[in-house]
């Protein structure tokens, strides 16, 4: 990791073409490297950055991980850390994709949760849960994102935080009742487990990077405080308790997690491989995508087949469908260039991925909620049925917007026109019957991403899915 004086070095540097290989602080040879010299190297040294050749994705050569700090009795002695000197250092690995398996049924558990508790006090619920399991699964994918998964002790860290993530999940549908302490514990452990074992992990062998943890550290200690004390206090102050600790996970992240003593983690000392962290988002709205489906299916299955159930299941695909083109097809490919490019890669990562896509997956979500409502209730209309049938959808634009804006400094005039034509499709919520409603939101979201295809076409753009 480097601050900013570090960055202009780079900047002035010049850069030599190398024959017959080049070894990095481990000793491995790297024969199809080029290096970055610094005059301005600390102590002395000219600095080697080597910038790898990804993918078929452009690679920011990493800032990090090739410290090695000796001596002291903490600290893991294996370096676990993710290096460009791995030809899979970006990957998305398996284990990482088992720990995504425990969210399929966090979320499956979430959408019941909505659909049973369809009023103002369920809605506010509904987005503490949706909220606190983003946090805990995003934070996550940033571990894994800076430690390797290959390495015995990351991929056994991923497995124990899997067997929590579950816990978590099994305790939603009473996280307001019964099993809010199990709720509480389990988010508790998830975040100071995770967090120790990255400071441990990382204090020998990048000292940067453990001092930024031990301020992230202390955050989610304060956070912590505030869980297990709503757990413990009655209902009505369980929920603002709640509230305060994921502003508190929110807003910390946000500045930077300024500590006493330690003062703030400047985020461009927050490294971050953007095909990593761009492929684990895109699978986790697969995996809302597929909840969906679930959802769906179970609930056509559980109903008597009628005109209006199979228009409902048809509009329903053809809804997921529509989302994933306008994810995949136009957006999901720029997240890894875009970061890529940037000066400040981890300012970029932490608003288009960690607080962006929480309104891409949660209105995936709700989504599925306004399914299986339109198919118990088809011909019953209702003010939570049509907020959730039109709120959906609008909600997921408003995440790919975002998205989009974040990373090409512009805003989408289709999904702009989309949100407006959700919006004005409340005017009929009250006439029609929500089957009705659910195939118009359908039908803008077709045409969003049928209008996005002409315009990527027209600008002569490749496909991103």
């Amino acid at each position: 990791m480097r601050g900013a004086g570090g960055r202009r070095a780079e900047a002035d540097a010049h850069v030599g073409a190398r024959g017959g290989g080049e070894g990095d602080a481990h000793g491995v040879s790297h024969p199809r490297r080029r290096a970055i010299r610094s005059d301005h190297a600390p102590h002395g040294r000219a600095a080697r950055l080597p910038i790898a050749v990804g993918r078929g994705a452009i690679r920011r050569p990493r800032l990090c991980h090739h410290r090695v700090m000796t001596g002291g009795w903490f600290g893991l002695r294996r370096d676990v850390l993710r290096h460009d000197s791995d030809g899979d250092a970006d990957r998305v690995t398996f284990i990482e994709l088992f720990f995504d398996l425990v969210f399929v049924f966090a979320l499956t558990q979430l959408s019941a949760y909505l659909y049973e508790h369809q009023d103002l006090l369920g809605a506010l619920e509904g987005v503490i849960m949706v909220c606190a399991l983003w946090w805990v699964w995003i934070s996550t994918t940033w571990v894994t994102n800076w430690l390797d998964p290959e390495h015995l002790p990351v991929r056994s860290a991923v497995v124990a935080l899997a067997f929590v993530a579950f816990v978590l999940s099994v305790s939603i549908a009473e996280s307001f009742g019964d099993r809010a302490w199990a709720f509480a514990i389990a988010y508790v452990v998830l975040q100071l487990g995770r967090t120790a074992f990255l400071a441990w992990a990382t204090w020998r062998h990048d000292r940067e990077l453990a001092e930024l943890v031990l301020r992230l550290l202390f955050w989610v200690g304060i956070g912590a405080v505030l869980w297990i004390a709503g757990a413990l206090l009655p209902l009505p102050a369980q929920l603002p308790m709640w509230c305060a600790a994921l502003v508190v996970d929110y807003v910390a992240a946000s500045t930077g997690y300024r500590t006493p003593g330690l003062g703030r983690a400047p985020m461009e000392r927050w490294d971050v491989t953007g095909t990593h962290i761009a492929e684990r988002a895109a699978l986790f709205v697969l995996i809302a995508l597929g909840e969906s489906f679930l959802v769906t299916g179970f609930a056509f299955v559980a109903t008597e087949t009628t005109p209006a159930s199979v228009a409902t299941m048809v509009s329903a695909f053809a809804a997921a469908a529509a989302m994933w083109w306008i994810y995949f097809d136009h957006g999901e490919r720029m997240g890894s260039e875009a970061i890529a490019r940037s000066k400040s890669p981890g300012r970029l990562a932490r608003t288009a991925y960690t607080y962006v896509h929480l309104a891409v997956i949660a209105g995936i979500v709700l989504m599925s909620v306004a399914d299986k409502e339109m198919l118990s209730h088809p011909d019953e209309p209702s003010l939570a049925a049509s907020l959730a049938i039109l709120g959906g959808p609008a909600l997921f634009l408003t995440g790919t917007v975002l998205f989009r804006s974040v990373l090409e400094r512009r805003w989408m005039p289709t999904q702009l026109a989309g949100i407006g034509a959700l919006a004005a499709a409340g005017a009929l919520a009250p006439f029609v019957p929500p089957v009705v409603l659910g195939v118009t939101a359908t039908l803008v979201l077709v045409a969003v991403a049928a209008a996005e295809s002409v315009v990527r076409l027209r600008e002569g753009r490749r496909s991103g899915g």
